[in-house]
């Protein structure tokens, strides 16, 4: 399991239930490697989606004690999503969100895929600081690139106790 997202300088991943950015590399790079893929959210990513439907053409995973809709698989519960998870390849699955989601998961993840903006966006909800935990080894980044008026850098993460 990977975990994907974009971040500002304080590690600040949205604001209003929304992203804080609006980067066309950084979608075009989620759309890529998670399509045809399985992505796991929270409820309330589900929600910030456009109608509030889930991804097209991706499985879609969400982490919630109520049942959601017939469009998406529900998991109740940590062990309900780990035993739904086991039907993939591990590569193949992305936790894309919200906050709460992330703590919860990023522990598990194998890799995270941060593209890294520099700015700071106001946000009201955060990623774990990476640079900060020392289970977390920065393995790539990419030269910085100018991305709708916004400096960004595809960074992976590696975690030292998952495998």
């Amino acid at each position: 399991m990977k975990a994907i997202f974009h971040a500002d300088k304080e590690w600040g991943i949205g604001k209003k239930n929304d992203l804080m950015f609006s980067l066309p590399k950084d979608m075009k790079f989620f759309r890529e490697t998670t399509k045809g893929k399985v992505v796991v959210m929270g409820l309330n990513t589900l929600r910030s989606f456009p109608g509030g439907k889930p991804l097209k053409n991706r499985v879609n995973i969400v982490l919630s004690p109520e049942t959601v809709d017939e469009d998406v698989i529900t998991a109740h519960n940590l062990d309900e999503l780990f035993e739904e998870v086991k039907k993939y390849p591990q590569d193949d699955v992305f936790v894309i969100g919200g906050a709460s989601v992330y703590r919860t998961l990023i522990p598990y993840c194998t890799e995270v895929l941060v593209t890294k903006v520099d700015a700071v966006g106001g946000a009201d909800v955060f990623a774990p600081d990476l640079d900060k935990d020392e289970n977390f080894t920065l393995i790539f980044e990419s030269e910085p690139q100018e991305d709708n008026g916004y400096t960004i850098k595809f960074c992976t993460y590696r975690n030292k106790r998952v495998q």
